[in-house]
């Protein structure tokens, strides 16, 4: 803004002032990915909703109720999937799911559940 000095005051003038008009930082992220396509031997679960597991001759997935409360997992190879606390299904401490399982986990009240399971259709 530049002040002018000796200027007679006028009658019926509009004064319109200047103001900086800061836009603000616009930072745009790519949303975090929640499907993750696993090729590693070992993989502990994070905030996936679904993994689907390959490439791999074997893979053991460990559940991860600290993070994630209901996972997908699809397994296009042989799976053994690990509960971190409790059990699977009140039942068992590991699963092995083979080449064409398709499980949903849920962790309830300390333990892991199967809610949904389909393995490969042929027709």
């Amino acid at each position: 803004m530049i002040k002018i000095e000796n200027v007679t005051p006028r009658k019926n003038v509009v004064k319109y002032q200047t103001q900086h008009y800061v836009e603000p930082k616009v930072i745009i992220q790519k949303p975090h990915e929640l499907n993750k396509i696993i090729s590693g031997t070992e993989y502990t679960v994070s905030d996936e909703t679904l993994l689907i597991v390959k490439d791999v001759d074997q893979c053991e997935i460990l559940l991860n109720s600290q993070v994630n409360h209901k996972i997908y997992i699809k397994s296009l190879t042989n799976v053994i999937v690990k509960a971190d606390v409790g059990s699977i299904d009140d039942d068992w401490d590991e699963l092995l799911l083979e080449k064409g399982a398709s499980v949903l986990f849920q962790f309830v009240e300390g333990n892991w559940y199967i809610l949904s399971s389909d393995g490969m259709k042929f027709s």
